[in-house]
């Protein structure tokens, strides 16, 4: 043992210092690349302290914040944009209408004719925004389309700068091409936030993360929520529309018992607006320099809420989903607004379009003007009008309540509301506000103040549950512009027939309103009864694209028009098609084993394939889904 120790202690003292071990002599180089490797492994590696479950939670978190952003910026920049039309319209109007403002400033350029022209202009137009709409928002998409919309507002104030024919009605024509696509693509953008947000906030989910149908009702609390906080902010357009009379046109304005002189009648018993106005309404006519400075400050706004929808709204579709009409095509999406209508929940829904129109131009027209300025004077036009922004703005949130209760009970609520107000209207004729007339033993203004805050309460449950209730309707659907753009035509006809109706008498205008909602609120009770007995409902069948489009992502299977009803039946006709082809095969290997009869076997099996089938689906109109998944979903 001892010699065995000793022997090796001399071959380890023989061994040279650093030589390799078992005569295998190891490369330099490739020891370098090793230990460079090994660095660069060790650099581009995860962290010691990298936390993955973390770092995902801060993304969509960042992803959650963004949806916030997009949600206030398009709500904030709306506000502004129509602040700024309204404002500089409401302006514009009164100081148009004082013959001396005219014939001072303008002698015969006949600016009154301008005027009738260009609100022509702004309430005809609109009528034909189905026919573009969506090709519109298809071509630019939903962000571009509101930016663009707010651009034509913005040349509409740059207009007034210089006051001619070839000026105002253009610009007026341009703004009722652009009302439609303007809010149909803000109620599709608000709407497809909400479904981001929900995707973002459960992304852990696995429906989420396959890309599958989430459940039913998954997007409503976000939609309420969303939708509400856009129309909280957006109605404090009708305050800060206010501030150029609070600021400026109010110092010029004559005295009430002068404006009103030769006014007899007010309210019910009144003929048009304020019949026999007086035509001078102004005590002195405003500085040239002091108007441009005014109209600067709006201009400025309105380049504002252009920066606003440019920089702060992000995209609501990839790029590639935006360009998804080349793949169906321009017939199809020029069609597919007036075959949405084949959907009974839509057309019921029809009458609450007209009466929305009708009511909240009929708070202006009617309430404010007939009954308020024709009682108290037009100094307070701007008092009235913010009481009614405020109480629409606040009652929005009332909308909230949705998270809660059904979904029928705050439309049919402010329907109610606005039902008794409508009788109460039919009912009440303020005294005129001038020396002639006896004045009234009490002050009508709290009596018009409480009247508009309360029209202006049931207005904000109207659009906000009309808004929120098309989204919870389609909710398996990405896009909603064909929905919005016909619920925001139907408002345009109702604002035409507001337009054409200003020489009524205003019981006549009034009973249009009430037998308007009485209808409206049957149809839509029809409407909810027959989803409760889970009556299906009819979608116009996206079309297919001809062929995939190489260079884009947008590929068949990546189709946001579709809803999940839309997508099974897809999945179903292509299980046919796979089903019958496979039978076909089988027998013409039958066919062929035969002796006798081969071409007559292999035509008759041949006649009925399955592709005849499925051309003749294809040109028809699908129901929305089977039965069975129409009973399984509701």
């Amino acid at each position: 043992m001892a010699d065995a120790i000793a022997e090796e202690n001399i071959y380890r003292e023989a061994e040279v210092p650093g030589a390799p071990r078992n005569g295998i002599v190891e490369d330099p180089a490739h020891v370098a690349e090793s230990n460079i490797q090994e660095q660069v492994e060790e650099f581009l590696g995860p962290h010691p302290d990298y936390d993955e479950e973390e770092e995902e939670r801060k993304y969509y978190r960042r992803k959650r914040l963004g949806v916030v952003k997009n949600v206030a910026g398009a709500s904030v920049a709306g506000m502004i944009i129509y602040s700024v039309y309204l404002g500089l319209l409401q302006m514009q109007l009164i100081l148009h209408y004082d013959e001396t403002y005219r014939e001072v400033k303008y002698g015969t350029l006949g600016l009154e004719d301008i005027d009738n022209k260009m609100l022509m202009g702004i309430n005809v137009t609109p009528i034909i925004g189905l026919l573009y709409t969506p090709v519109l928002i298809r071509f630019l998409g939903t962000k571009w389309m509101m930016f663009l919309a707010s651009g034509i507002y913005a040349l509409f104030v740059s207009t007034n700068y210089w006051e001619r024919y070839y000026t105002l009605v253009p610009s007026a024509v341009a703004i009722g091409a652009a009302i439609v696509p303007l809010w149909a693509s803000l109620g599709n953008y608000i709407t497809r936030m909400a479904q981001q947000y929900y995707e973002f906030k459960n992304y852990k989910e696995d429906h989420v993360q396959e890309q599958k149908k989430p459940p039913k009702g998954a997007f409503h609390q976000y939609i309420v929520i969303f939708q509400s906080v856009f129309y909280i902010i957006f109605h404090l357009c009708f305050v800060f529309a206010e501030f150029p009379m609070v600021f400026f046109l109010n110092t010029h304005l004559s005295d009430s018992n002068h404006i009103l002189f030769n006014v007899k009648i007010c309210g019910a018993n009144s003929h048009g607006i304020i019949p026999e106005l007086n035509k001078t309404v102004l005590l002195n006519l405003p500085r040239a320099l002091r108007l441009i400075e005014v109209e600067s400050v709006l201009m400025g706004a309105a380049f504002l809420a252009m920066i606003i929808f440019l920089a702060l709204c992000g995209a609501a579709y990839r790029p590639t989903e935006e360009i998804d009409l080349r793949s169906i095509g321009w017939g199809n999406i020029f069609q597919l607004p007036f075959k949405h209508l084949r959907d009974y929940r839509l057309r019921l829904l029809c009458p609450f379009f007209v009466y929305s129109g009708f009511e909240m131009f009929f708070a202006i027209n009617g309430i404010i003007l007939s009954y308020g300025v024709c009682s108290v004077g037009l100094n307070k036009l701007w008092l009235m009008v913010m009481v009614y922004g405020l109480s629409s703005s606040v009652c929005s949130s009332l909308s909230l309540c949705l998270l809660r209760v059904p979904r029928h009970i705050t439309l049919l609520g402010g329907a109610v509301l606005h039902l008794g107000l409508i009788v109460g209207l039919m009912c009440w004729s303020p005294l005129p506000l001038n020396g002639n007339i006896k004045p009234s033993p009490s002050d009508p203004l709290p009596v018009l103040l409480v009247l508009i805050a309360l029209w202006g309460l049931g207005t904000a449950l109207n659009k906000t549950s009309l808004s929120t209730i098309l989204g919870m309707l389609y909710e398996d659907k990405e896009r909603l512009d064909f929905v919005f753009t016909i619920y925001h035509w139907w408002q345009a006809i109702a604002i035409f027939i507001v337009y054409l109706w200003s020489n009524l008498a205003m019981r006549a205008k009034l009973s249009v309103l009430l037998l308007t909602l009485l209808l409206a609120m049957f149809c839509y009770w029809r409407m909810e009864r027959q989803l409760s007995k889970k009556v299906p409902f009819r979608l116009p069948r996206i079309p297919r694209p001809r062929h995939k489009v190489k260079g884009y992502r947008y590929l068949e299977g990546d189709n946001s028009d579709e809803s999940d009803s839309e997508q099974s039946g897809d999945e179903e006709r292509e299980r046919d098609d796979e089903e019958g082809q496979g039978t076909e095969e089988e027998t013409l290997g039958e066919a062929s084993t035969r002796a006798d009869g081969d071409a007559t076997s292999l035509g008759s099996q041949k006649s009925p394939g399955p592709h005849g089938c499925r051309r003749r689906r294809d040109d028809v109109y699908e129901q929305a889904g089977a039965r069975e998944e129409y009973t399984q979903r509701m």
